[in-house]
């Protein structure tokens, strides 16, 4: 038979035998069972490790995600014609940053 897409022309589709339906008897006995048994409560412990991660993200969120100073520094050099860029330096930083979205170290 024939599928949907014709991928499977001239093949026969297999079916599987499913396991039989349980008794409606036993549906209701684990029902029971379940009432019966006491409820557990879930328990969630946090290690050292972890609530000292949680601080560090705190802090890191509570801080200035750059230096607003050493911006208006740069700016400053930048328009009066100061600021210097060392190419050789720029160059290899690029070569880092490449090699390190490669993995490479």
């Amino acid at each position: 038979m024939a599928g949907i897409d014709n991928i499977r022309s001239g093949q026969m589709m297999s079916t599987t035998s499913r396991a039989p339906a349980r008794n409606d008897s036993s549906a209701t006995s684990s029902a029971t069972e379940s009432k019966k048994a006491p409820a557990q409560q879930d328990a969630v412990s946090l290690s050292q490790q972890s609530k000292a991660v949680s601080k560090l993200q705190k802090d890191m969120a509570a801080s200035p995600a750059y230096d607003s100073a050493k911006v208006a520094a740069i700016k400053e050099a930048i328009a009066n014609g100061s600021y210097r860029v060392d190419p050789e330096k720029l160059a290899d930083n690029m070569i880092k940053f490449e090699n390190e979205l490669q993995g490479k170290s």
